[in-house]
């Protein structure tokens, strides 16, 4: 049985973390697939959206896989860091809109991975939290940055300095998920708003999302900048055209891609 599983149905793409018994812990051979995984479903012609699910019923993610770090040297601690660095940097990447559809436990490397995506899904159950600086070291997944820019500064430095943990609705009022739902409607919200997000172009939505993420901590006219040239690319596609013919004709359009 493979740890990582990606799926494509419609417009979608599915990568699922599948070590329910480990609680969904990534180890480095994980980390690797997962990698792998995003990659494969970021290159896909026909995905408008990455969907980032897991196996289970107990929990999204619980991060790093102890069992494993326990055993490792100062050399294998180095090592291990370059493979989950690369499976964070990757999910980064996707230029397409992601969503984690979360619930149970996603602590350290699994709420990172969370915040790795665009869009948050949680089912009620769902329980954040970064423990690192409790067992010696720093959130290495993004936490630091990203929980920042979601949150702000002070927030951000409550959540990772005490390592506390955070309830899905005390997540959804701080503006870390967008929606929260019933467990057993986890799955159904989460393609309902993937569905959503494939109405827009797909180019449209990766130039938006793509000049958001580089906007990001720049002087505002910088910015605006970046939102002029993701215009430019936008308008000047096939899409574009699509969009405003129908538009006029009070009809859905029919995207290309281009």
């Amino acid at each position: 049985m493979s740890s990582v599983e990606v799926r494509l149905e419609g417009r979608v793409a599915t990568v699922t973390l599948n070590r329910p018994e480990a609680l969904n812990a990534i180890s480095g051979e994980v980390a690797d697939a997962v990698a792998g995984a995003l990659l494969q479903a970021a290159a896909h012609p026909d995905a408008w959206v990455v969907i980032l699910s897991a196996a289970g019923d107990r929990a999204f993610c619980v991060g790093a896989d102890l069992k494993e770090r326990n055993r490792l040297d100062d050399a294998g601690w180095l090592q291990n860091r370059i493979l989950m660095r690369a499976m964070f940097d990757s999910l980064r990447a996707i230029p397409q809109p992601t969503i984690a559809s979360v619930f149970g436990h996603a602590l350290g490397g699994g709420f990172e991975l969370a915040l790795g995506c665009d869009l948050i899904v949680a089912a009620d159950d769902a329980v954040f939290g970064l423990p690192e600086v409790r067992v010696g070291i720093v959130p290495g997944g993004g936490a630091t940055q990203l929980l920042a820019r979601r949150v702000g500064e002070a927030r951000a430095k409550d959540l990772i300095l005490t390592g506390r943990r955070l309830t899905a609705a005390e997540a959804l009022e701080m503006g870390i998920v967008a929606r929260v739902v019933g467990r057993e409607a986890l799955v159904a919200a989460t393609a309902e708003l993937a569905v959503e997000l494939c109405r827009a172009s797909p180019v449209a939505a990766r130039e938006a999302k793509r000049a958001v993420g580089l906007g990001l901590g720049l002087p505002l006219e910088q910015g605006i900048e970046i939102e002029d040239l993701a215009w430019r690319r936008a308008v000047a596609t096939q899409d574009r055209r699509e969009g405003i013919a129908a538009f006029g004709d009070k009809r859905e359009p029919e995207w290309k891609g281009r």
